[in-house]
């Protein structure tokens, strides 16, 4: 509950910061960044917040691949109100519940390994680094 306390509160008066951007560009390719810059604000805050969370996992924290997934991982959302995604977690969302799909196919010409990784971000899974990275993805 309070994680999604927080979530509210970024949505709300969180700030991207311009210089992120450097960083950001070192990790994923020029096709990838394009994706990430025309996610909504929020997603792209929650996403380098997310980002810099696995680069400093000890598990994951050498991993490129979940690295850039960190930072693509919701690029399936649009541009969904505060309203929108409260009722996502209260009641379910229909148009943010297949976020994964359509992340899915933003990036499989690109890389279908972060694709597969990306459509399976929410899924139930046994892999030790996905089940990790959405640890860190809920936090």
């Amino acid at each position: 509950m309070i994680a999604r306390i927080k979530q509210g509160l970024l949505f709300i008066f969180g700030r991207y910061k311009k210089e992120w951007d450097d960083e950001i560009k070192e990790i994923l390719i020029p096709e990838e960044y394009e994706i990430f810059k025309n996610m909504s604000r929020y997603d792209r805050i929650h996403s380098f917040r997310l980002y810099r969370l696995v680069k400093n996992d000890e598990l994951l924290g050498k991993e490129r691949l979940y690295q850039k997934l960190a930072l693509l991982h919701d690029c399936g959302k649009y541009n969904a109100s505060l309203y929108r995604r409260v009722k996502k977690v209260l009641i379910g969302e229909k148009s943010l519940e297949n976020h994964s799909e359509i992340s899915y196919e933003k990036l499989k010409k690109i890389d279908m390994e972060l694709a597969k990784l990306a459509k399976e971000h929410h899924s139930s899974s046994k892999d030790i680094y996905l089940k990790r990275f959405q640890k860190l993805d809920d936090e």
